[in-house]
């Protein structure tokens, strides 16, 4: 696997990091299943996969328990474990240091080489400010308890700035792919990140799966241009080719996955013009595309009225990506509860609060429910 410097750190990553919102599940569909899991985690370690990024609150809190189980096998200087601090779940300074033990001890480990302040928006940075949640990870630094301190970031350019300017950063997590680049102005991003010289880690570079799955008018191009590269790897290449990227994190959720991520970064060269023609071909074809941009992080739920948002969200942009009628309406119809369903949702606002991509939620189930009830 290649492997990158982080920054002016002492830190040496891999090009490829495992983040652990998307463990593999049991029938049940909820509960994690730890035997895929070490399956994944190690073969991860023999490929040089040894980056593992966790959090709090994924998988209801056992994401911390699996990856650390999974890793106990391992000397704790041969991976690199990441956590994030979840302001939310603080109201008092007392709260972070009780959040940050539980996470320890769910992670079996002593120290975190990465530890970042969760999810930062104009929503929450005021209260992290409040709480003093940078001294808190500085101080949790100069105990040998973090060996280096960041944010994970879900907002504009205009806000980065002033988070940026208001501390000094050792990295930062950012949401990079080939859509976001200008939808979510994730380019200006990138440029602040880089002229402030913090080395960046990249979620969500397919996108929570929506680019691992291109409709055909999209894929033509690249099908044409490299016949053996799978949608996902044409995303991952992309985010590589850009030099203060030092890891992409995939959610991945089986073994296939993961080889084949492994396979594709192993040795992945830059985008030639050839192949960066093709990608705009693609990009332009996707773009007529209408769909959410959902990422199904589930920050969202749990919904006080019982709509599964990202589950619709998921069935809609499937369904304009491949626009199957007739599976569309039954899964919505027949396969979502009725009391799971869009026109559940009472415009309460609460998801609106903790979306990273900042979608108008209610309006778009409304719209959504209109449309797939709608055809014929």
């Amino acid at each position: 696997m290649q492997r990158r410097q982080l920054g002016n750190l002492e830190l040496s990553t891999p090009l490829l990091g495992f983040g652990t919102m998307r463990l593999p599940l049991q029938e049940d569909k909820k509960t994690v299943d730890f035997e895929r899991v070490q399956q994944m985690v190690d073969c991860a370690m023999e490929n040089g996969v040894n980056y593992f990024d966790t959090a709090y609150p994924y998988h209801d809190g056992t994401s911390e328990e699996n990856v650390g189980r999974a890793l106990a096998k391992y000397p704790r200087d041969s991976y690199i474990l990441v956590d994030k601090l979840p302001i939310w779940a603080c109201k008092e300074k007392e709260d972070m240091q009780k959040v940050f033990d539980t996470q320890l001890e769910r992670c079996g480990v002593d120290c975190f080489d990465i530890y970042l302040l969760h999810a930062v928006s104009h929503e929450n940075y005021d209260d992290a400010e409040r709480l003093g949640a940078y001294d808190f990870m500085r101080r949790m630094q100069a105990e040998g308890k973090v060996r280096h301190v960041g944010f994970s970031f879900h907002d504009s350019p205009a806000f980065l700035q002033r988070v940026l300017a208001s501390h000094r950063w050792d990295v930062a997590q950012m949401q990079l792919n080939y859509v976001d680049w200008s939808l979510q102005h994730a380019d200006e991003q990138y440029r602040l990140f880089t002229e402030a010289g913090v080395p960046l880690i990249v979620m969500e570079p397919v996108r929570g799966g929506f680019l691992a799955k291109l409709p055909e008018s999209a894929q033509a191009p690249l099908r044409a241009c490299q016949p053996d590269w799978s949608d996902a790897a044409w995303a991952l290449r992309w985010v590589a080719d850009h030099p203060n990227v030092r890891v992409i994190l995939s959610g991945m959720s089986d073994l296939a996955m993961m080889e084949e991520n492994i396979d594709t970064l192993k040795d992945a060269a830059p985008l030639t013009e050839e192949e960066e023609r093709a990608l705009a071909e693609s990009l332009e074809e996707l773009s007529k595309v209408t769909a959410v941009p959902c990422t199904g992080c589930r920050y969202c739920m749990p919904c006080p009225f019982g709509v599964d948002i990202p589950r619709i969200f998921a069935l809609y942009n499937d369904y304009k990506r491949h626009q199957n009628q007739f599976l569309v309406k039954s899964m919505y119809q027949r396969f979502t509860p009725a009391e799971n369903r869009a026109d559940q949702c009472r415009r309460c606002g609460a998801c609106m609060k903790h979306c990273p991509q900042h979608i108008e939620i209610p309006d778009r189930l409304a719209e959504i429910h209109a449309e797939i009830q709608g055809l014929e």
